[in-house]
């Protein structure tokens, strides 16, 4: 807990297995009528070449969105890789980040990444989870010094609702002022108390146009140790690999694992060199309100690149 002030924080969700259903019926700046649901969409995409370089001199005309297999008209391009960013993270502080000084590994090391990583243009927000409430520890601000502060004296309590805090976040990360956006999730993966499960979390978070990166730190290789967790019986390394990796391919972001607090320190900036090459595409959808969910998919025209772009809607 935070210098002993949890009544005084903003909870965005103290219950979210009824918080998160109501984002997953969101659509972003959509208009109805006739069947046939007009949607801004917006799209961060990042391009590498085989060789895991960025690529940074493409033009609208290089890419192609589809729908659902269908073309769709990009309408909006911006390839400013100076552009500042609103930055979410969303720090696991339940009982397992305890050991190990995962805790306090991961407050020096996002304490180094925020003071000495993000530009000062950058605004960035702390939310931080455990015993099934995600809650803003440090909103929205360009000067860091309180997201520091409080960073600082966090520590790790209660169970884990992995799942339904990345359910509930992005609705929070929208709202950041910049156009470019991100959230950083940095967990040990443990999960013993959400309502959701992995593939249900992903499919709320791919709704909402902010790519998740996460950073998987110590994930406990003890199968004894992860089957005591009674909420989650067949949990497994592997299982935890599998969770943030989908988390972050459903939302166009990047899974990054680390072992040691020198790793760490590489996966975050690596987390904030990538958002650093971001493209921004947008476009107007036109979809039939029965459609469900609908797949997009962003080429170049190089069959060389490697592409990533949150995976529907």
């Amino acid at each position: 807990m935070i210098l002993g002030q949890r009544p005084g924080w903003l909870v965005l969700a103290a219950a979210i297995c009824s918080a998160a259903p109501a984002f997953a019926q969101e659509r972003p700046e959509e208009v109805r009528g006739h069947g046939v649901t007009v949607t801004s969409v917006t799209l961060a995409v990042t391009v590498q070449d085989g060789r895991g370089r960025y690529v940074n001199d493409l033009t609208q005309a290089d890419f192609t969105v589809t729908e659902n297999g269908a073309p769709r008209t990009i309408t909006r391009f911006s390839r400013d890789f100076n552009a500042p960013l609103s930055l979410t993270i969303l720090l696991d502080v339940s009982g397992s980040m305890a050991l190990q000084d995962k805790m306090a590994e991961c407050r020096q090391a996002l304490g180094r990444f925020v003071a000495g990583l993000l530009k000062p243009s950058d605004e960035a927000a702390l939310l931080i989870f455990a015993d099934g409430e995600v809650e803003v520890a440090a909103g929205y601000s360009e000067d860091k010094t309180r997201l520091l502060e409080v960073l600082a004296r966090t520590e790790a309590y209660g169970k884990t609702a992995l799942n339904d805090a990345v359910a509930a976040s992005p609705e929070y990360a929208r709202k950041g002022r910049h156009e470019k956006k991100a959230l950083l999730l940095v967990t040990d993966g443990i999960e013993n108390d959400s309502q959701y499960s992995p593939a249900q979390a992903a499919e709320v978070a791919r709704k909402v146009d902010v790519p998740i990166y996460t950073v998987g730190y110590r994930i406990p290789l003890d199968e004894q140790y992860l089957s005591k967790h009674k909420r989650a019986p067949g949990l497994t390394s592997a299982g935890i690999v599998e969770s943030l990796e989908s988390f972050s391919r459903a939302t166009g972001g990047k899974a990054f694992f680390a072992n040691t607090a020198a790793d760490l320190g590489v996966a975050l900036g690596e987390v904030r060199r990538e958002t650093g090459h971001q493209y921004i595409l947008g476009y107007t959808s036109h979809s039939s309100l029965e459609d469900g969910f609908t797949k997009i998919r962003v080429l170049t025209k190089s069959r060389k690149h490697r592409v990533r772009a949150r995976e529907g809607y």
